[in-house]
């Protein structure tokens, strides 16, 4: 899908096992990858990569957080200036770890990575991080109409929780 980060390539800067294998990327989790969430243990999963905490921030746009489905998933929709400064985890993660989450987040069919700016308390510069976000631009129309959250926490308030994939009919 044109726009969208979820590939993987070679170019004449990779070419060395060096450059590869300590190449990070920043990651932002909103969702059931935050610390104490169900999914988290992806995260501190070795085997499936690498994953090392760098701090919480805020996305810089506005982006409506819903919790849809049947299985009370959370959902960015990639809907800038819409919803709430959306809190969660930023992430430096190896190319390892990136190709898990995208295959974890159904990148690019469910989720799409993008790059996002996320706001970080007491950063350097301006405190503004460019980071990569799992969002959806492919989401039924009916999802707009649901409420917005500005964090999200599988047992909060909404009493939607999130039902974990080996729990699923």
């Amino acid at each position: 899908t044109p726009g969208y980060a979820c590939f993987w390539g070679t170019t004449e800067h990779t070419t060395t096992h060096f450059a590869v294998a300590h190449t990070m990327a920043r990651v932002f989790v909103y969702g059931t990858l935050k610390k104490g969430q169900p999914n988290y243990k992806h995260m501190i999963n070795t085997a499936k990569g690498l994953a090392k905490f760098q701090g919480r921030g805020r996305t810089v746009e506005k982006y409506p957080l819903v919790i849809a489905g049947k299985y009370n998933i959370p959902y960015m929709l990639n809907i800038p200036g819409t919803g709430h400064h959306v809190a969660g985890e930023i992430y430096s993660v190896d190319e390892q770890m990136l190709q898990f989450l995208d295959e974890f987040e159904g990148c690019p069919d469910m989720y799409q990575r993008t790059l996002m700016r996320i706001q970080v308390p007491r950063a350097a510069a301006d405190g503004v991080l460019e980071c990569f976000v799992y969002s959806t631009a492919t989401y039924p129309p009916e999802w707009v109409g649901l409420p917005y959250h500005d964090s999200y926490d599988s047992s909060g308030k909404h009493g939607l929780s999130y039902v974990l994939r080996e729990s699923r009919e």
